[in-house]
C-alpha cells in the first residue's frame, strides 16, 4: 500500500484534473437519471398482478383506472361536458362516468340508485379515470385547470404526480439546510477554517460522481432520489475529517509533507476501510429483496460510499497537500472542549446502563415485529395536505373505492354471466363494466360499435372493470382481494388475470415481507464476517453487532409502542441503513479501546477511548441525525418523512449505545476477549483494578 500511496502523493494535478473532470460529467449525466415514483413497477416481473398489467396492456388500448376526479355542483348534461374536457386532456387515456354503466337518455330516478350513486350523488359527478404511466404529472395539471382548486382529485396518478414535483423542492431544501449544518459542524469539529471547506470539496466530488454514474441504472426510484446524497455524504464525512487529523498527527513527526501523507494514509487504511466496507456491506444487503426499490437503494448508496472511500485514498491526499500552507495559515485552536470528564461519567454509568440494555433486547426485539404497517402507496400524504384532504372529501360523499380489473378467457358468455352473477354477490363489489353487464349476452357483438366492444373483450380475452368499496389496502382489502381471486379462479382456473392498485398491494405486502427475514440475516451475517475477518476475534463481532442491532430494535420498537401505523419499506430499509451507517462508530470504538489497553488498565483505556473517540462519533453521529430529521420534518412524502425520522432517532440510539452502553460490555467482557482474540496483547498489572 505504501507504494500505491506514494504514486498518488507524486501525482497531485493528474489526480485532481482527473476528478475534476469525472464531476463535472457526473453533473452533466445525472441530470439524465430517470426518477421512478410508482412503487408498483418495483414489484418482482413474475407477480401476478405485474404479469395481469402486461397481458392486459397489450390485449386493451385502456389501462386500470388510476384516479377519481370529484366535481360539485353539477347537472348531468354538465357532467358530460366536463367527462368530454378531461377526457382531451393530456395524458388521460379513458374516463368512465354514469352513461357508462347506465342508459344516460332516461331520467335519472328511474336509474339502479347503487349505480347512479356510484357516480352520482348530490350534484356531485364521480369519475374514474385513467391516466397513462409517465404523464401523471402533465394530466393532473391540465386536469387541475379544466375542473378548479375547488374540487378534488384522489388515486395513484395523483400522488405520483405531486410526489413527482413536491419531492424535488423539499429535497433542495433540505441539501441547503444539511451543507450549512455540515459545514457548520466541520468548523466546530477541526481545527482550521480551511479544513471544511476541503472536507465539502471532497464530498462534493464524490457524490456528483455517483449522481452522474446512476445513470447505468436508466432510472432510479425516488427513495434514492431523495435519500441518495444526503446519506452517502453523512455516512462518508468522517472518513476526510479522520485523514486529516492522521496527517496532522504525522506531521508532528515526519517534516516532510509527502512521507507524513504516506504515512498517515498507511496508519489510517485499515480502520477507514473497514468502517467503509462494513457500510457497503450493509447497503447491499438490499440488493437481496425481491421488491425491487430495496436493490434500487441498496446499490446507489453502496457504490456511492465505495466512491467516497476512492475519493478518500486518492483525492484528499493531493487536495490536502496542495493546500496545506492555506491550512497552517488558517489553523486556529479547538472549539470542543476536553472529553476526559465524559470519560470519567461514562465509567460511573457504563455497567448499570449494560443491565438496562440486557433487559430491553428481548422486549425491544419482540416489539419491533410487532408493527401495524402500510404497504403500498395509499397513506402517503397525511390528512393535513391537500391531497390528504381531496381523498377525505371524496371519501365522505362516496366511500371508500378501488377499482380492479379481472381478464378471463374470450367466448364463453353464460359463464361469463355465472362469474358476474357470483361477483356481485360480493358485498363489496358496486359496479361491474363487462360485456354481458354493459350489453349483454343476448346480443351478438357484430351488432355493435367497434369502440365499445374493443373495451369490453379482446381477441383473446373478456374483461371485467370491477368497482369495489374498499380501501386501497388493508386487512379487510386483502381478504376482498382473495375472494375475487378464489371466485374468478373458481370458474376459470388458473387461466385469468387480475389487476388493480389493492391487487398490487396485496402482491406488494406478500412480496416485501417475504424480504425481511433474509434482508436482516444477510445484512448482520456480512457485518459479522467482516468484522471476524479484520479484527480476528469471535467474541468482540458478537458484541458490535449485538449492540447496534439492538438499537435498531429499539428504533423500529417505539412505533409499536406509540400506537403508529408505519410504512412497511421504511421499516424495511432502516434495518440495513442503521445497521451498515452506524456499526463504524462501534468498530472506531473498540479499535482505539484495545489501542490504549494495551498500554493501560482497563478504567484508565476506558476513559482515554471516550475522550479520544466521542470527537468523531459525534461528529458522525449528529450530522447522520440532523439530515434524517431534516428529511422526516420537510418532506411531506410518508415514506420518506418516516424513514427521515427513523435514520435521525436511529443515529442518536447508536450513538448513545456506542458512548455509554459498549464501553460497559467491553469492560465487563474483557477477559473473555482476551480469550478469543489472536495477536492481543493487553496491558496487565499484579492488581487490576476491580472498582469503578
Amino acid at each position: 500500500m505504501r507504494r500505491f500511496y506514494q504514486t498518488i502523493v507524486n501525482n497531485p494535478k493528474k489526480i485532481i484534473i482527473c476528478f475534476l473532470l469525472m464531476a463535472a460529467m457526473g453533473a452533466v449525466l445525472s441530470g439524465m437519471v430517470g426518477v421512478n415514483y410508482d412503487m408498483t413497477d418495483y414489484l418482482p416481473e413474475n407477480t401476478a398482478s405485474t404479469v395481469s398489467l402486461e397481458v392486459m396492456e397489450e390485449e386493451f388500448e385502456g389501462g386500470i383506472p388510476n384516479a377519481r376526479i370529484m366535481v360539485k355542483n353539477v347537472t348531468v348534461p354538465e357532467a358530460l361536458a366536463y367527462k368530454e374536457k378531461i377526457l382531451n386532456c393530456e395524458g388521460v387515456t379513458d374516463v368512465t362516468w354514469l352513461d357508462d354503466a347506465a342508459n344516460i337518455l332516461q331520467p335519472v330516478e328511474t336509474m339502479d340508485v347503487d349505480t347512479v350513486e356510484t357516480y352520482y350523488k348530490d350534484n356531485a359527478a364521480l369519475f374514474t379515470v385513467t391516466i397513462k404511466d409517465g404523464k401523471q404529472v402533465e394530466a393532473i395539471d391540465a386536469i387541475r385547470n379544466v375542473i378548479g382548486d375547488d374540487n378534488a382529485m384522489d388515486g395513484d396518478a395523483v400522488s405520483t404526480a405531486i410526489a413527482t414535483t413536491g419531492t424535488v423542492s423539499e429535497i433542495n431544501l433540505i441539501t441547503v439546510v444539511a451543507i450549512l449544518f455540515i459545514f457548520t459542524v466541520l468548523i466546530i469539529t477541526t481545527t482550521s477554517w480551511l479544513a471544511p471547506v476541503l472536507v465539502m470539496i471532497g464530498l462534493g466530488i464524490s457524490v456528483l460522481i455517483n449522481n452522474g454514474s446512476n445513470l447505468i441504472f436508466g432510472e432510479i426510484s425516488f427513495v434514492t432520489n431523495a435519500a441518495g446524497a444526503i446519506l452517502q455524504v453523512a455516512v462518508s464525512l468522517d472518513y476526510s475529517v479522520f485523514l486529516i487529523h492522521r496527517f496532522e498527527e504525522c506531521k508532528k513527526e515526519i517534516t516532510d509533507s509527502q512521507e507524513a501523507m504516506v504515512d498517515a494514509l498507511c496508519k489510517s487504511t485499515s480502520s477507514i476501510l473497514s468502517s467503509g466496507l462494513t457500510t457497503v456491506i450493509g447497503f447491499l444487503a438490499l440488493v437481496f429483496m425481491q421488491f425491487r426499490l430495496g436493490p434500487d437503494l441498496g446499490l446507489a448508496l453502496a457504490k456511492g460510499v465505495a466512491i467516497s472511500l476512492i475519493t478518500v485514498f486518492t483525492f484528499m491526499p493531493v487536495l490536502i497537500l496542495e493546500t496545506q500552507k492555506g491550512l497552517e495559515k488558517t489553523h486556529h485552536r479547538s472549539f470542543l472542549p476536553g472529553f476526559h470528564g465524559l470519560g470519567r461519567v461514562v465509567c460511573r454509568v457504563m455497567v448499570p446502563l449494560v443491565c438496562v440494555f440486557v433487559v430491553l433486547i428481548v422486549p425491544s426485539y419482540l416489539a419491533s415485529n410487532s408493527n401495524d404497517f402500510y404497504y403500498g402507496s395509499s397513506k402517503i400524504y397525511g390528512e393535513t395536505t391537500q391531497y390528504g384532504q381531496n381523498a377525505a372529501a371524496i371519501e365522505e360523499m362516496y366511500g371508500k373505492s378501488d377499482t380492479y380489473v379481472a381478464m378471463v378467457p374470450e367466448g364463453d358468455l353464460p359463464t361469463e354471466q355465472k362469474l358476474s352473477a357470483d361477483l356481485h354477490d360480493i358485498p363489496q363489489v358496486k359496479s361491474i363494466l363487462s360485456y354481458v353487464d354493459t350489453v349483454g349476452a343476448e346480443i351478438p357483438m357484430e351488432y355493435l360499435d367497434e369502440d365499445i366492444v374493443s373495451q369490453l373483450v379482446s381477441e383473446n380475452y373478456s374483461r371485467f372493470v370491477i368497482t369495489v368499496e374498499a380501501d386501497y389496502e388493508g386487512e379487510e382489502t386483502f381478504d376482498l382481494v382473495e375472494t375475487v381471486r378464489n371466485t374468478v379462479n373458481s370458474y376459470y382456473p388458473d387461466s385469468y388475470y387480475l389487476a388493480g392498485t389493492g391487487v398490487s398491494t396485496y402482491d406488494l405486502m406478500d412480496t416485501i415481507t417475504a424480504d425481511t427475514v433474509k434482508v436482516n440475516l444477510i445484512a448482520i451475517g456480512a457485518v459479522f464476517l467482516v468484522l471476524l475477518l479484520t479484527m480476528k476475534s469471535i467474541s468482540l463481532p458478537v458484541i458490535l453487532v449485538l449492540a447496534i442491532e439492538t438499537a435498531v430494535w429499539i428504533n423500529i420498537s417505539i412505533p409499536y409502542f406509540t400506537s403508529s401505523v408505519i410504512f412497511y419499506i421504511s421499516y424495511l430499509i432502516i434495518s440495513s441503513i442503521q445497521l451498515g451507517a452506524t456499526v463504524d462508530y462501534a468498530i472506531l470504538f473498540t479499535e482505539r479501546y484495545l489501542e490504549f489497553r494495551s498500554q493501560m488498565s482497563k478504567k484508565s483505556a476506558m476513559i482515554e477511548t471516550v475522550a479520544v473517540v466521542t470527537p468523531s462519533v459525534l461528529t458522525s453521529g449528529t450530522v447522520l441525525a440532523v439530515v434524517g430529521f431534516l428529511l422526516g420534518y420537510i418532506s411531506s412524502h410518508g415514506i420518506l418523512s418516516q424513514l427521515g425520522m427513523f435514520i435521525g432517532r436511529g443515529s442518536l440510539l447508536s450513538l448513545f449505545i456506542v458512548l455509554f452502553v459498549l464501553p460497559g460490555l467491553l469492560y465487563l467482557l474483557d477477559g473473555l476477549i482476551q480469550r478469543t482474540t489472536l495477536h492481543l496483547h493487553l496491558y496487565k498489572k499484579p492488581k487490576e483494578e476491580t472498582t469503578i
